[in-house]
Parts: structure tokens; sequence; C-alpha cells
């Protein structure tokens, strides 16, 4: 078996580790159990390019368990966690291909590599799978049925090729499903993020001037949790629906070129590049922090940050210090990429349990569709959203009501008025 993982002997501490995720995703765990019973994806192949997480191994698992031929590499160089792509070789014979640091030609070697047993089904966490495939890897696409995109920044890219009419397979956007970026973006981002720059600096974000750019679900979870640890939380978009509703929550909302001037930390979460670039860093107070949380590091402008340098260090572990020209300095968290799996363990299992159910399913709903399918992005189906709350709520104890034979009729009815 083909796999490229740090070291086999951190097997143990990743198998404990995704026993302890198991122990918060019961949805998924649902699913797996059926997987087995019925082996639904037997024989199906599957390229995965995904956060190699505690969380992400228990999908591959489930996967694996419902009778596809899995392979794994990282969505991101820092993202890894290597005990647990040691433990789904040893554990599980699934070949993954990641590890922690890796350059940007391993990472890219890493990608041919998860497509090397010519899969029919892609997952992806920004689309690098899928651009791989459209331009290096062409001559594998006849085989494919469909993909699933997780993230935002993904979802972006594919929609594009799909308008540009380049797109080549079905893709289902999981991101855009009610139970994905409702809670995994807006919670998950929320809490992971904060605990990120936590670990990273161990600074007292009480009364600090936090500065959130972009107000999408994943910026609205930032500044909640700011907020509620006491930071002063400043906002900044272009849209003028998400400035406006940022303002109704309470928050100050400035263009960015005023933010730098009074913030302490800022954390980028657009989907866009240059979000933070040469002009604001000549702007920013000494001692400023800056970290990222969008899907790609071309948010935070690096190679203009280190232009206006004399010198920079490591102060920390995921920590580097920029010494400007004139004396400030600038701290850079996670090299500028995704500051909660760079710096922490990414969002919690709790809330990748409904978001990993989503992807288990579409996966499924593609093996079973995916040829009838247009070339295009697809949202969701409903019915899998739907469920996929309902399992939640059970499993947390929850109870909802339900609709009368009533209140069915009434509403859908257009004579019944006052």
């Amino acid at each position: 078996m083909e796999y490229d993982v740090k070291d086999l002997k951190l097997a143990e501490k990743g198998k404990l580790r995704m026993e302890w995720a198991a122990r918060f995703m019961p949805v998924l765990n649902s699913i797996k159990e059926r997987f087995t019973k019925e082996r639904p994806l037997r024989d199906i192949r599957i390229a995965a390019c995904l956060h190699v997480t505690s969380e992400t191994g228990n999908l591959m698992e489930t996967l694996k368990l419902g009778g596809a031929q899995v392979r794994l590499t990282a969505s991101n160089p820092l993202s890894t966690q290597d005990d647990v792509a040691a433990a789904m070789v040893k554990y599980d014979k699934i070949p993954v291909f990641s590890i922690k640091g890796e350059d940007n030609k391993t990472y890219y070697d890493h990608i041919h590599k998860a497509l090397g047993h010519a899969p029919q089904i892609t997952m992806d966490d920004g689309a690098d799978l899928v651009s791989t495939l459209h331009t290096k890897r062409t001559d594998l696409l006849q085989d494919i049925i469909g993909g699933t995109e997780e993230t935002t920044t993904g979802v972006i890219r594919l929609k594009s090729m799909a308008r540009k009419k380049i797109l080549r397979y079905p893709i289902v956007a999981v991101n855009d499903a009610n139970t994905k970026h409702l809670f995994d973006n807006r919670y998950g981002t929320g809490q992971s993020t904060v605990d990120g720059i936590l670990r990273a600096t161990n600074v007292l974000l009480a009364g600090l001037n936090f500065v959130v750019a972009g107000y999408g679900w994943c910026g609205r979870g930032v500044a909640m949790r700011a907020r509620g640890l006491g930071a002063k939380v400043i906002i900044t978009e272009v849209d003028p629906l998400k400035a406006l509703e940022a303002v109704m929550d309470g928050y100050q909302v400035m263009p960015m070129s005023e933010a730098v001037k009074t913030g302490d930390i800022f954390v980028t979460l657009t989907g866009d590049k240059t979000i933070i670039g040469r002009s604001h860093f000549q702007k920013m107070k000494d001692g400023a922090i800056v970290a990222n949380s969008g899907h790609f590091n071309v948010e935070i402008d690096i190679p203009a940050l280190t232009s206006l340098s004399k010198s920079k260090k490591k102060i920390r572990e995921s920590a580097e210090e920029f010494t400007l020209k004139d004396g400030r300095k600038i701290y850079l968290l996670g090299e500028g990429r995704l500051i909660n799996l760079a710096a922490a363990e990414g969002h919690p299992a709790t809330v990748m349990d409904m978001s990993f159910a989503n992807q288990a399913m579409c996966v499924l709903f593609l093996a079973r569709e995916g040829r009838r399918l247009d070339k295009k992005v697809y949202s969701v189906p409903k019915e899998i959203d739907e469920a996929i709350a309902r399992m939640k709520l059970e499993a947390m104890g929850v109870r909802i009501d339900s609709l009368t034979a009533e209140q069915k009729k009434y509403l859908a009815d257009w004579e019944e008025g006052t």
C-alpha cells in the first residue's frame, strides 16, 4: 500500500484521538453503522483532499466501511495531524499522503498520489483536487462520476469554472448545506479560530480592538466569540448588506484603511486576496497581530510584509515577528494559513459531525445519481440536509413539534385569510 506520512510510530496516539472525536459524532456514527451493513459504496474509488484531522479520519473510516476504496491527502500544508495520518495508514489501511509542514512541491506531489487509483468521486476542501484534474490530470476525467466541495473558497472557484463551461463533472456544494455553513462555518470557525489565536499568542483578548475582515458566516462566528471574551470587535466589509447587518448586530464597521490604525488583532475570513496589504501594514500599530482563517494564505500579502521588514524571526511556535524598517513590530500567525488548524486542532468534532455526515451522504448520492447530473455545481439535496438536522437533534435529546393536518392545509391554501 502506498502512503507518505511523518511517522507510523505516532499511530497509537492518532487512534486514540480519532476515538475521542468519534464520541462527539453521533450522526456520522449512525451513518457508519448503516454503511457497514449495506456497503453502498462497494468498489467506488474516492480521492479526498481534506484537512487531515481526527474528524476526517472518522469520515474516511466510514467511507471505507461502506465499501469505498479511499485515498486521502491534505488540503493545506499546515493542517495535518501527523498522528491521525499514521493511524489511518496503520489501523484502517487507508493510503494517506500528508505531512504537516510539507513544502509546496510535496503538497502537489501528494495530490497526484491521491489521484493514483483513477478516482470516480472526488472530495475537496478548496478545490485543489478538482483544479489539478482539470489542468494536470485530464486523462482521469473520463472516470469521474462527481465530486463534493467542503468550503466557501472551493465553491467560489467551482462556480467560476461552471460559469465558464470548463467544469467537467458535477459537484455537490456541501458547504452550502444549512447543516454545514450555519453551524460549521459559524460555531466551528468561531471557536476554533479564537482557539488558534490564543494558542499561538496567549494574549488576553479582553479590551483589545479585534478586527474581523469579512462578515460571512465564518466572520460572524469569530466576531461573536471575540466579543464574548471581552474584545472590542470591528468589522470590515465590501458587501453593504453584510455591513448593515454587522452594524445592527452591534459592531463597529469601517474600512480596513481605518481599522488598521486602532486594531490590535486582525483576522481575515473573506475568501479573497490581499485583504491586508502593503498600505495597511504601513499604518498598523506597533505589536499588531495578524492571522488568517480563510482557506488560502493569499488574504494577507506576506511578500509585502516581508519587503517592508528589515528582519523577521520565529518568536513562538506559530508566530513570526516582523520588524519593520521604522522599528515597528508586526506578528504574523501560522504563516498566514488557516490559524485554527495551523496553531490549534480545527473545528470541534460536535460540529464536524454534521459537515461530514453531509459529505458521506452526498458521496452516496453521487454514486447513485451522479451519472445523470449536468456538469455544474449543485446544492445538497434538501432531504439530506433535513435528515441530518433531525438526526442531530435526536442525538442531542431534543424533540420538536410536527405540523397537524389542519396546519399543513392552511399553509397550502390561499383562500383562508383573516
